[in-house]
């Protein structure tokens, strides 16, 4: 058993180097691909040694599992379109934190029953010369620790889903109640945990573990879909904390590995984007965007500005007679499932000889790399889509901005209204362009609550409209034009 233990760390060792070129092939989209299957390769040998290294396990039990869970994770994979992802990745996030309440509950109950079964039979074991170690304190202490991140992170990955996903049960909790309740929910899941952890109560243990799921829940019920990316990439690490914890309890080295990689990976994530809408990850999680005070609400809603609107065909003949053009995907797109006829628009201006390239914001629509993920999907290519640091220079010499349903990550009150919520976050530098154009269905505020002052400028045009069917239009309409 030495040797197969032994054998079974060095496979564990090429799993784990694996995981670090899937994330080293992951952070690039021409190498995306082949990280993809390094992690697929790496999975497969961390399953199959881990099945080896099991002691007397129940095998049937064990393929069943793995074939409905194949089964089910190829007909999503194949079912599931571009636009559905943030949820999917937010639903997969919540398995992975169920699976280790399930593993923390399995191990305190078994080590329980072998506790009372010691306690029946000392006289007999003691005979036979067999001896039985309880839990240490080390081990409780980890089952504590991945139980409660466990169960924080399925509650607040489910409620995620139906965030992303608008499912009606996922309404945005608000009040002055909401912190309050937070705080005491945290603060008792500590209690009870720590009671456990120094006494062993389990009542205490079962208390811990449903304080947890409902801290998870009103952790995430009032944090607004603007900060949905930031939210996910959070819970991503939380899934791989989660799965480090359990990687403790079952003394499984690979498992140790990939969660850590997975959670230091998303922290890390988490960081940047926070820092790229300047705020830190606790306002974000707890405090969310503080709107305009309700004097300034009025006084802006007594003095209506004006603001200049045109159609998809006004739009199509300034583009195409543009010889730069810059697009700004947010939100928008994606709602609108918008991402094949951008790539149409692309593709004709592109042919008309237009330089037109992509700018994207770092926390532009529901999950880290969202607005990369649709293009990807749509085929555009990958040298016309820049990150904002590489492409904030160019707006200024740029002839035509086109902004997909963007609002917030263009407000150029960011960089010069000291008062306004947002000051001090890194936008997108639109406002620098020629002429900006702007899909939008209504005047409507963002995510922020805030009025954007670039709508109103008079070098904006808004066109409103599905930004789909917009985008189609200005297609057709640049079709019929031409240079």
């Amino acid at each position: 058993m030495e040797v197969i233990r032994e054998l079974a760390n060095w496979f564990y060792l090429v799993g784990a180097i694996l995981f670090i070129l899937t994330l080293r092939g992951l952070s690039g989209p021409k190498t995306a691909i082949m990280g993809n299957r390094y992690g697929m390769i790496a999975m497969v040998i961390a399953v199959l040694t881990t099945f080896f290294v099991a002691q007397n396990p129940v095998v049937w039990m064990i393929v069943v599992a793995m074939a409905a869970g194949a089964v089910v994770g190829i007909s999503r994979a194949r079912a599931v379109p571009m636009t559905q992802m943030p949820e999917t990745v937010a639903l997969m996030h919540s398995l992975v934190g169920l699976a280790a309440v399930l593993i923390a509950v399995a191990a305190v109950l078994h080590n329980n029953h072998l506790v009372a079964l010691t306690l029946q039979n000392a006289t007999a074991l003691q005979q036979a010369g067999v001896e039985f170690h309880p839990m240490t304190k080390v081990h409780q202490f980890e089952l504590f620790v991945g139980c409660f991140v466990g169960a924080i992170t399925f509650t607040a990955s489910v409620f995620a889903y139906g965030k992303l996903a608008a499912k009606k049960w996922a309404k945005t909790l608000k009040g002055g109640w909401v912190k309050p309740v937070q705080a005491t929910l945290f603060a008792a899941m500590l209690v009870c945990g720590g009671i456990y952890f120094t006494s062993g109560n389990m009542t205490m243990f079962w208390a811990m573990t449903g304080l947890a799921l409902a801290f998870g829940w009103m952790w995430i019920a009032p944090v607004g879909g603007g900060d949905m990316p930031v939210v996910v990439s959070l819970l991503n690490s939380f899934s791989g904390w989660a799965a480090a914890g359990i990687g403790f309890t079952l003394e499984n080295n690979m498992l140790i590995v990939a969660g850590s990689l997975v959670g230091s990976s998303g922290a890390i994530l988490s960081y940047i984007m926070c820092k790229a809408m300047n705020r830190s990850i606790i306002n974000v999680l707890f405090g969310g965007i503080a709107t305009a005070d309700s004097g300034s609400a009025a006084e802006g809603e007594s003095k209506p500005k004006n603001y200049r609107s045109g159609s998809p065909d006004d739009a199509g003949f300034l583009m195409s007679n543009a010889s730069s053009v810059i697009i700004v995907p947010g939100y928008g797109m994606a709602q609108g499932r918008a991402q094949n006829a951008v790539k149409e628009l692309y593709n004709t201006l592109k042919a008309e000889g237009v330089n037109i390239r992509f700018a994207i914001h770092p926390v532009a629509g529901r999950m880290p790399g969202h607005m990369n993920v649709l293009l990807a999907e749509a085929d555009v290519p990958y040298e016309d889509i820049l990150e904002m640091d590489e492409i904030n220079s160019d707006f200024a010499g740029t002839d035509v901005v086109l902004i997909i349903g963007a609002n917030d990550v263009v407000n150029p009150a960011a960089k010069d209204d000291k008062s306004s919520p947002i000051y001090g976050m890194p936008i997108l530098e639109a406002y620098k362009a020629q002429t900006v154009m702007v899909i939008k269905r209504s005047m409507s505020a963002g995510y922020a609550g805030l009025d954007n002052d670039l709508f109103y400028m008079d070098k904006t045009m808004m066109v409103f409209g599905d930004a789909k069917k917009v985008v189609e239009d200005m297609t057709k309409a640049i079709n019929g034009t031409g240079h």
